[in-house]
């Protein structure tokens, strides 16, 4: 079916108003006129949307119904004629990110930066999300790039390298492992730990490995940020796994040890994945271009 615009808004202020009189001083009408108008859009649905009342209306199942879909109908619309807009002010693109953590916290900024000094004129749309939900955003056309670690699964997605980095642990200074150079997994699991929030992939990462190590992972304490995690550390309340980045910058201000992990899969290759570079927009594939590692 096709419906008419004038007749959905006019609809939704009805609905809205919970008043035909109501809705039609808010829409600058005659009473009788959005009454035609329900009339006639109720015909062509085939169900009544509302029921009439003495002193206003209510919504019918059907009703309710219409009215999610019309708000979100105009909802994209407006968000249409917003981004339409932005390109007549002279903004020339629109990319969509979502990316992990590591990612957004190590790397991304000065990436970012360094691409719009070239192109001063594209509009990020960018997105904090764990891999798995990266994977789905991209693959259902809701992100134009994702940034995740290799060990996620990406099937149907083009996936280019991006960059390196390596896990830690951050140890309290009077720690038992705070003087050792280095320790393996299965010694640091004999120590409870500061654990990173449950959808996050370094939770599905720690989680995964002390499953193949017929172990598991003490946690008192969940967080949801690399810097409340350093903070809980150096509080004594745990030990925890993060980039070695993101320990070596709180190192001068908080005591706290970084200790290598001397596991091959602390070694994490961060990558980019799209759903198909081609048919990119031109703005989202040069950013592709610039983020991806050589060769």
């Amino acid at each position: 079916m096709r419906y008419n615009l004038t007749s959905l808004e006019l609809f939704v202020a009805v609905a809205e108003e919970r008043n035909l009189t109501k809705a039609a001083t808010r829409c600058h009408l005659a009473t009788s006129a959005v009454s035609k108008r329900i009339t006639e859009l109720e015909d062509q649905v085939g169900s009544p949307l509302f029921v009439r009342y003495p002193r206003g209306v209510g919504l019918t199942p059907a009703g309710q119904s219409m009215l999610h879909h019309a708000r979100q109908l105009f909802q994209t619309m407006q968000q249409m004629d917003d981004e339409l807009s932005e390109y007549a002010a002279g903004i020339k693109g629109h990319v969509r990110i979502h990316a992990i953590t590591s990612a957004l916290v190590q790397f991304l900024p000065d990436d970012l930066e360094a691409f719009i000094q070239r192109y001063p004129l594209i509009k990020f749309d960018i997105e904090e999300r764990v891999g798995a939900a990266i994977i789905r955003a991209v693959a259902d056309g809701r992100a134009d790039i994702g940034i995740f670690a290799r060990h996620t699964p990406s099937q149907g997605l083009q996936v280019f390298p991006y960059r390196n980095d390596e896990l830690v642990l951050a140890i309290p200074r009077e720690h038992p492992l705070a003087k050792a150079g280095s320790v393996t997994f299965g010694e640091a699991l004999a120590y409870e730990f500061v654990g990173p929030h449950l959808e996050s992939s370094l939770h599905a990462l720690i989680s995964a490995k002390a499953k193949e190590a017929g172990q598991t992972v003490r946690q008192r304490i969940r967080v949801s940020s690399f810097d409340c995690m350093c903070r809980m550390v150096a509080a004594r309340l745990g030990i925890a796994i993060l980039p070695r980045t993101i320990v070596a910058q709180h190192l001068p201000a908080l005591p706290l040890e970084l200790v290598a992990l001397n596991e091959e899969w602390a070694r994490r290759e961060l990558i980019i994945g799209v759903r198909d570079f081609d048919s990119l927009p031109a703005t989202a594939r040069a950013l592709v271009d610039q983020l991806r590692a050589p060769g």
